[in-house]
């Protein structure tokens, strides 16, 4: 698909959302619960939608929230909630919702000073770091974010005691009940008005940021980058790190600047991702066209999107940084300068994540523990300490600290990118010259992720589709070697099927959420042998909707 005509550069108004009529909509649009679209949903990331499409609306929140606060009684959750929330416009009328529903039904809840906004990783670290040692009175979080979605879009994540994404049963658990709640007319919602839910005796202002800058220094050689003299720069796309960054460098004395510091929840000093739509998106070069132009008076740049759990790495001689490359980097630097991490502590990808990390594993001599999408699939390993590494090719990861203890069981975007810092400082070359290296040393990577249109029930085929319906031997000319509709890791579902051979491989996933299907695709040999392999990708799906008749 060839880029918008807009795409790099600024938004024009006309085509900037009407922010008052946004929020007026969640207060007076209704959804319609017989219709699929308009049901709460929780996919990989929480129930994400907007107010325009009656898909997060205050009917939603109300129900979720008490269908949480149901649920937190029935598992036995007693300790605080942590409430946080990003700069998107329907964050802040579903953090009110929220509360109201907290409130009245007693629940302890830590909300941010002066009710600012609060990344997702820093409620991960507060859920761990209260729960540490505790078997009672364990504390939970909410993290009202559609991440890098458009500015017309909602979302409310669910983070249970072990501090990262709820897993697909709980998520289950809360949709179906809050579905249930839509239908009988929110009769079951608690609540009370928004001005005595904040002033209760349950409602507490919390300080997150002061805690989270002050334990970086366990994950992140900070002194290193301090004594080095970097000069780096940020921009947090509008998002909920903007009043962390000048406070980490002013606690360890590192020169950045915060070449953006605007919150506008219309998002307009942002230029247009490639489809032409507004979308803080920080690993895409059309989204960070502003950083990137910028790239020459720093010697490392980076972004956040607005709840900075995704990372992107801007360099002087690269420009940004492909994701994939460097979660390679970062796997290569980090398993060789922790020393403390457990000896069999694996490296923790998601199965549509570049095949260059097993190539440096396999250096290493470490274990790839293979996933399906999703960074609660990481989870349980990075509390126990099994992983000391987990990441998602969308530009998700997080660490352990250096102790090898847990960091954040959610990916951390402010983490990754003082990672990329800590590499230079320490060996006097940036991530994109580290990538360079792992190259010609493994060879070069071609990927490529393309979304391909497909209605509801091809994609259901698709995500249903078994091992033994493949009839072919080969992928683009070598013979294959897997060919896997369950993670290697688990054994969980991948919701559709990945292949590989010696060279190359491709993955093919229908979306949770829109009339698409994804295809993945890596070669270690040309861009000619990539489209190949892409070539076959499509021919297997095509062949698969018409045998189903589809």
């Amino acid at each position: 698909m060839d880029a918008h005509h807009l795409a790099g550069k600024r938004a024009p108004r006309s085509m900037l959302v009407n922010i008052p009529r946004l929020v007026a909509a969640y207060y007076t649009q209704k959804p319609d619960v017989s219709d699929p679209a308009q049901r709460v949903s929780f996919g990989t990331s929480g129930h994400r939608g907007s107010s325009f499409r009656k898909s997060f609306n205050e009917d939603h929140i109300l129900a979720v929230s008490q269908a949480i606060c149901e649920y937190r009684r029935k598992r036995g959750i007693s300790g605080p909630l942590f409430l946080g929330m990003d700069t998107h416009a329907l964050s802040e009328p579903a953090l009110a919702s929220s509360l109201e529903v907290f409130a009245a039904n007693e629940v302890q809840v830590m909300v941010q000073e002066g009710l600012r906004y609060t990344p997702t990783p820093v409620i991960s670290h507060a859920i761990l770091t209260h729960n540490r040692g505790r078997k009672e009175n364990c504390a939970d979080g909410v993290v009202i974010t559609p991440s890098h979605n458009p500015p017309e879009d909602g979302g409310f994540k669910y983070n249970p005691p072990e501090g990262g994404p709820a897993d697909t049963e709980i998520t289950r658990g809360i949709e179906e009940r809050a579905n249930g709640i839509l239908a009988g007319g929110l009769d079951a919602v608690r609540r009370i008005p928004f001005e005595k839910a904040l002033a209760a005796s349950t409602t507490h202002a919390h300080d997150f940021l002061s805690p989270y800058v002050e334990d970086l220094r366990n994950v992140v050689d900070l002194e290193s980058i301090g004594r080095a003299g970097l000069r780096l720069g940020v921009d947090p796309l509008g998002g909920s790190s903007v009043d962390f960054w000048g406070l980490i460098a002013e606690k360890y004395r590192i020169s950045l600047e915060v070449v953006n510091p605007v919150v506008d929840p219309t998002f307009s000093f942002m230029t247009l991702d490639r489809d032409g739509k507004i979308r803080m998106d920080c690993s895409s070069p059309y989204a960070m066209a502003g950083l990137i132009d910028l790239k020459g008076r720093f010697d490392i740049a980076f972004g956040n999107d607005p709840d900075s759990d995704r990372h992107g790495i801007v360099t002087r001689g690269a420009g940004l940084l492909n994701p994939n490359a460097y979660l390679s980097v970062a796997v290569s630097y980090l398993f060789k300068n922790r020393p403390a991490w457990r000896k069999n502590a694996a490296i923790g990808k998601t199965l549509v994540s570049t095949s260059m990390i097993d190539r440096v594993a396999a250096d290493l001599g470490r274990r790839v523990a293979e996933v399906p999408v999703g960074f609660k699939w990481f989870v349980e390993g990075l509390i126990d300490g099994s992983y000391g590494f987990g990441g998602e090719e969308s530009a998700g990861a997080s660490f352990l600290r250096e102790d090898g203890e847990v960091w954040t069981t959610d990916k951390d975007g402010i983490i990754m990118n003082l990672l990329a810092a800590e590499i230079m400082a320490r060996t006097g070359r940036d991530p994109a010259e580290e990538y360079r290296e792992l190259e010609e040393r493994f060879g070069q990577s071609y990927y490529v992720r393309l979304d391909i249109p497909a209605l509801a029930p091809q994609r259901e085929v698709l995500k249903r589709l078994s091992a033994e319906q493949v009839q072919a031997g080969s992928l683009a000319g070598e013979p294959i070697r897997a060919l896997m509709t369950r993670a290697p890791e688990n054994g969980a579902s991948i919701g559709g099927i990945k292949v590989s051979a010696a060279n190359g491989w491709f993955a093919a996933r229908p979306s949770g959420t829109e009339d698409i299907y994804k295809i993945y695709a890596e070669s270690f040999k040309s861009e000619k042998h990539l489209q190949q392999i892409v070539a076959e990708a499509k021919e297997l799906v095509e062949t698969t909707f018409a045998q189903a008749g589809v």
